[in-house]
């Protein structure tokens, strides 16, 4: 961990690991995956805030990339449609939660999370 990092670096960095999901807009096949991953890759070891928060938003956007691929199948019988605008809202509405609540010093636990990094 690093000594020198101040509270308000440590929930600036840790609130970009939340941002960085948004770079699935940009690289739409896992952006929003790649994103956090190589921010937190970066920065885990700046601070335990860093880390947990990195952690969270893999584990949020790896999850969501599962329940959208299985809702693009789901395109096909008709109800796919619906859960792809659902889970695309739900998605932009969590995150911005989750970098609000972190730049304000308080913890969010996304719903609908696998854990898959611990």
């Amino acid at each position: 961990m690093n000594q020198f990092a101040t509270p308000s670096d440590e929930k600036n960095w840790a609130m970009f690991c939340h941002l960085a999901s948004f770079a699935g807009i940009i690289v739409p096949v896992f952006g929003n995956v790649i994103g956090p991953l190589i921010l937190w890759s970066m920065k885990k070891d700046y601070s335990k805030l860093v880390d947990r928060e990195g952690k969270k938003a893999i584990n949020f956007q790896i999850s969501m990339s599962i329940y959208i691929f299985i809702s693009s199948i789901l395109v096909f019988i008709g109800i796919g449609v619906l859960l792809l605008i659902g889970l695309a809202l739900l998605n932009l509405i969590f995150v911005i939660l989750a970098i609000v609540k972190t730049l304000n010093g308080e913890d969010y636990q996304y719903p609908l999370t696998i854990k898959f990094i611990n």
